[in-house]
């Protein structure tokens, strides 16, 4: 093989290498995909705060199909009552859900995308046939809007 073959062939490796490394690097990051925000100034979701939330989670599949896994605090998507979830960023979350919130603004709805290993990686959480289900290894589809901090007058929301 001459030099100029032997350094085509690396090269060419290379790229391949390349395109599988950002493969696996896009799929292990959670995406926000933002669908709302409020009209008034921006106020970014801290770890220094607890929020209130509208959320409904579904198992998304390879393909972009959404499967509800049975947990939702909206009564449109199956919830008894509406109830918000309250949570602080970083405290007995998974990391995904953490990453995502905290590029997200009081007052917004996004769609937070999280892959598996930042989900629950390979722990069924739930039952099969039981109010909610996530098997392993499942990516997962947040639909959440942030209502604003806890205590905060609805004045202030």
């Amino acid at each position: 093989m001459s030099t100029y073959s032997t350094l085509s062939y690396l090269f060419l490796w290379m790229v391949i290498l390349a395109s599988i490394i950002a493969a696996v690097s896009a799929s292990s990051e959670v995406v926000v995909e933002s669908l709302s925000k409020d009209s008034g100034p921006s106020v970014a979701v801290t770890r220094e705060h607890k929020y209130r939330s509208d959320v409904t989670l579904y198992i998304e599949k390879s393909d972009g199909e959404r499967i509800p896994s049975g947990w939702s605090t909206r009564v449109e998507d199956g919830a008894a009552k509406e109830q918000p979830f309250e949570f602080q960023p970083g405290v007995n979350l998974i990391v995904g859900w953490t990453t995502g919130v905290l590029k997200m603004e009081e007052g917004e709805r996004a769609l937070l995308h999280v892959p598996a290993e930042l989900g629950y990686g390979s722990r069924p959480m739930g039952s099969p046939g039981g109010a909610f289900y996530i098997p392993a290894n499942s990516n997962l589809l947040f639909d959440i809007k942030i209502l604003g901090k806890v205590g905060a007058s609805e004045k202030e929301l």
